[in-house]
């Protein structure tokens, strides 16, 4: 067995201690050292939340700025496209000229004495200060009385000027107070029109008042046949909304100018299919101008009976033609007469469900003025524009040859 001195036993406790010592120091470190790491990681962390969180607090702000941009621009001047602008220009240029037209009519009650009663609607405009307004036929046809509504709701009884069933033009006058200014829609070329170009129609549908609907111009020169029999030509075809109520309310230009009368439309349901007709400005002008001037419009018409040809004709007459426009009959002392074109001898039942007396062996118009005549209304197309006192050069096909024959035209007696 060993034995330790005194002072062994001394020296060992203490390099025991200052080695206890020295490695608690170490240890103390290293976990001075983990703590500082995790506070320093804690803080980057902390400082990297508030700077994320400050990120979003900008674009919080910013999205509040824009909201509040956004409302101030919709309470303050709202930015509208090209097109938009154009529809407020011109409804707001024209739309206080639209009015409504209803009418009443007289009837027989069950003791056969006349009453008045509720006739039809429609729309118009307003051509002149002094109260003159232009619409269809068929809205004030049969009226006993005709009221005219403005904008303003003011009510005024109309009195007709003239009308027009071939162009189914109507004009009516009414007699604003003294001091009342009028607005007025003033006509634009119907002539420079092309196919896709951008229309407005304003007007009264289902007695909604001044209704603007938008469209194109789906094609030109169309020869429409109305309820009457009537065939109107060279009608502006629209796909613009056209409902009843706005018969005779005017289709614009982006410009606001009344390039056409809103007449018909092609529907099985009587309401707006996308296929509707009106009366071309250049029509409308002329016929509005001789019945302001004359009460009626002054037209040149050839004095004779006529037929649209077709092959059922052309085979039965043993024609070589099949269009054009066959002269039944030619009135006598008539300026057809006159000119020596040709009217027909043998009499024939033609048509199945209404059969008519026709004549064959007459002239075939085939042109008038150097433009081919295909169709009856080719044929009273030409004639639309022209005056009674005008001549104009006939082409004729006669013995299956061409021949031309000059015409002075003569007012329509009817």
């Amino acid at each position: 067995m060993k034995l330790y001195s005194k002072h062994h036993i001394v020296f060992t406790v203490i390099i025991t201690a200052i080695a206890v010592s020295s490695i608690t120091l170490f240890i103390n470190n290293i976990l001075s050292r983990a703590e500082n790491t995790q506070t320093q990681t804690a803080s980057s962390e902390q400082t990297s939340e508030n700077q994320t969180q400050a990120v979003q607090d900008s674009y919080k702000q910013q999205d509040s700025d824009k909201n509040e941009l956004a409302v101030n621009t919709t309470l303050g001047q709202v930015k509208y496209t090209t097109d938009e602008l154009q529809n407020i220009n011109v409804y707001d240029k024209c739309n206080e000229a639209v009015v409504n037209i209803n009418t009443q009519v007289t009837g027989v009650n069950w003791f056969l004495e006349p009453v008045v009663e509720s006739g039809g609607s429609g729309s118009g405009s307003i051509i002149d200060k002094r109260g003159y307004v232009v619409t269809n036929v068929h809205v004030v046809s049969g009226a006993s009385r005709i009221y005219i509504s403005l904008s303003d709701g003011s009510q005024y009884e109309g009195q007709v000027v003239g009308l027009d069933t071939a162009s189914d033009i109507a004009v009516l006058k009414f007699n604003p107070p003294s001091g009342v200014t009028l607005k007025t829609i003033e006509f634009g070329d119907s002539t420079e029109l092309k196919v896709g170009q951008k229309v407005i129609a304003i007007g009264n549908p289902f007695g909604l008042e001044r209704t603007m609907t938008t469209g194109i111009v789906s094609g030109l020169g169309r020869p429409i046949q109305n309820s009457t029999n009537t065939i109107i030509r060279d009608m502006i075809q629209t796909d613009t909304a056209i409902n009843p109520g706005n018969s005779g309310g005017p289709l614009l230009d982006t410009a606001g100018r009344m390039i056409g009368i809103n007449t018909m439309i092609y529907s099985s349901s009587g309401n707006s299919a996308g296929v509707g007709f009106a009366v071309p400005s250049s029509t409308a002008q002329r016929v509005v101008n001789d019945l302001l001037k004359y009460g009626t419009v002054q037209r040149g018409i050839i004095q004779a009976e006529l037929v649209q040809m077709n092959s059922a004709i052309a085979n039965y007459a043993g024609l070589d033609i099949n269009s054009g426009v066959l002269v039944s009959k030619v009135i006598k002392n008539g300026n057809a007469e006159k000119a020596k074109i040709k009217g027909g001898t043998e009499a024939v039942r033609y048509g199945t469900r209404n059969p008519r007396l026709i004549y064959l062996g007459g002239d075939i118009i085939v042109g008038i003025d150097g433009v081919r005549v295909s169709t009856l209304a080719d044929y009273l197309s030409l004639l639309e524009s022209k005056r009674p006192g005008e001549t104009v050069r006939i082409t004729v096909h006669r013995n299956r040859k061409d021949q031309d024959i000059f015409v002075t035209l003569v007012a329509d007696s009817k």
